[in-house]
């Protein structure tokens, strides 16, 4: 078994797109639009038979208050990079573009180097090697 996608509920879709294709490689689908129930998507994934990432968007799903990350529910996920220099890199490459670095690259009391960047929506992204 694997995982083979993870959704998140966006309220730029495009934007969001952009974000994952620049600064993570993310290869994306074709557009999703289901005009009966007002929704679209994008499946963003690396390759061929690994997880994906859908972003999709609705008219009728709203934000709820609170920090996101910080609630019950999916609190982060990461993606992993080759070196401890990858995650370096990237993590300035994100700070320089003006993206919120929630935690600087560091290892982790579980042994992981990484640092958590915010995406343009507030979800928190671990960059781990």
């Amino acid at each position: 078994m694997k995982i083979e996608h993870i959704a998140i509920w966006v309220d730029d879709l495009e934007k969001m797109r952009d974000f994952y294709s620049t600064y993570f490689g993310f290869n994306s689908s074709e557009k999703y639009t289901n005009e009966k129930k007002g929704f679209t998507s994008y499946f963003m994934s690396f390759g061929e038979g690994k997880t994906r990432l859908e972003l999709m968007n609705r008219r009728d799903i709203n934000d709820e208050p609170g920090k996101r990350g910080y609630a019950k529910g999916i609190a982060h996920f990461a993606i992993l990079v080759d070196s401890k220099e990858a995650v370096n890199q990237l993590t300035e490459r994100l700070r320089n573009a003006h993206f919120t670095i929630e935690s600087e690259p560091r290892t982790t009391g579980d042994g992981y180097y990484e640092s958590v960047v915010l995406d343009p929506e507030g979800n928190l992204v671990e960059i781990t090697e």
